[in-house]
C-alpha cells in the first residue's frame, strides 16, 4: 500500500498516512482523453443560422432571353441572392442549431478514467511532463486545518513552503494572446493551468484560493476527469487535504 507524507502549514511533515488503493490505479491516457473531450462536448451551446436567414429577400429571376444566367436578382437591381452560389446568398450547408453534439461515455470507462487521472497526480514524471514547477514530494497531502484557511494570502504562504509557488507564477505570466479569429469572439488571451487543490467538502479554502493563477478548487465529489488532465493530459500538480484522501476511499472505491 502506497503512503504519503501529511504536512502542516509551516510545511513541516507531521505524520504518515496510507493513500486509498484508487492511488495504484493502471494509468490509461485513451480513457481519460475520452473522458475529457465528453466533457467538452456536452457543454457545447448550440450555434447556426437562423431558419430564413438568406431567404428574405426580393429576388426574382429575370427568365430566358437575356444571355444572362437564370438566377434569382433583386428587384430594380442586377445583383443575385438567395442561392448559395451567388454573392450574398445564403450558406449551402450552414451548422444546424438542433444537431446532437454530445458524447457519451459508458459509466465505468468514466469512473476509471477519473481513478486513472487521479494516480496519475503521483507519478512526478507525468507531472513534469505538463510542465510544472515544484520541488515537492509526490502527492502532496496537507492537514485538515488547511481547509479553514479564508485568506488568499495564507494560501500563497503555505504554496511558498510547500515549494509549489513557482508554478503558480508560471501560470500568471503564461498568459499570452490566442492565435485567430477566437480574439475578436471574448476569449483573447489563453491561461495556463497551475495546481488543483482538492478539499473533502466546502470549505473557506474553495473562496480563498480560487483568485490565484491557473489554480483550481474543488471538492472530491466534484472532481472530474477534466479537473485532473486539463487538455487531455493527465498529472496536473494537485494538493490532497486530509479529509478529501480519507473521501477518495469512499467516493472511488
Amino acid at each position: 500500500m502506497a503512503k504519503a507524507k501529511t504536512i502542516d502549514l509551516t510545511g513541516r511533515v507531521i505524520r504518515e498516512i496510507n493513500l486509498p488503493s484508487v492511488f495504484d490505479t493502471d494509468y490509461r491516457p485513451d480513457l481519460i482523453k475520452k473522458a475529457v473531450l465528453a466533457a467538452q462536448a456536452n457543454r457545447l451551446q448550440p450555434y447556426g443560422p437562423r431558419l430564413y436567414a438568406g431567404m428574405e429577400t426580393s429576388a426574382r429571376s429575370w427568365g430566358s432571353g437575356r444571355g444572362v444566367a437564370q438566377i434569382p436578382r433583386l428587384i430594380n437591381s442586377s445583383r443575385a441572392a438567395r442561392v448559395p452560389h451567388a454573392k450574398g446568398g445564403r450558406r449551402a450547408h450552414p451548422p444546424k442549431p438542433q444537431a446532437d453534439r454530445k458524447e457519451k461515455v459508458n459509466t465505468k470507462e468514466r469512473r476509471y478514467a477519473i481513478r486513472s487521472a487521479i494516480a496519475a497526480t503521483r507519478d512526478t514524471n507525468l507531472v513534469n511532463l505538463r510542465g510544472h514547477v515544484f520541488e515537492a514530494e509526490l502527492p502532496i497531502v496537507a492537514e485538515k486545518t488547511f481547509e479553514d484557511l479564508d485568506k488568499t494570502k495564507q494560501v500563497i504562504d503555505f504554496l511558498r513552503v510547500v515549494g509549489v509557488y513557482d508554478d503558480v507564477m508560471r501560470a500568471k505570466y503564461g498568459r499570452h494572446i490566442r492565435a485567430g479569429r477566437g480574439k475578436l469572439r471574448g476569449r483573447k488571451y489563453k491561461h495556463k493551468k497551475s495546481i488543483l487543490i482538492v478539499a473533502g467538502e466546502d470549505s473557506p479554502i474553495l473562496k480563498a484560493a480560487r483568485n490565484l493563477s491557473g489554480v483550481d478548487v474543488t471538492t472530491v465529489n466534484s472532481l472530474n476527469a477534466e479537473l485532473l488532465a486539463p487538455g487531455t493530459h493527465a498529472g496536473r500538480l494537485t494538493i490532497w487535504t486530509e479529509s478529501a484522501i480519507e473521501k477518495l476511499e469512499v467516493v472511488f472505491e
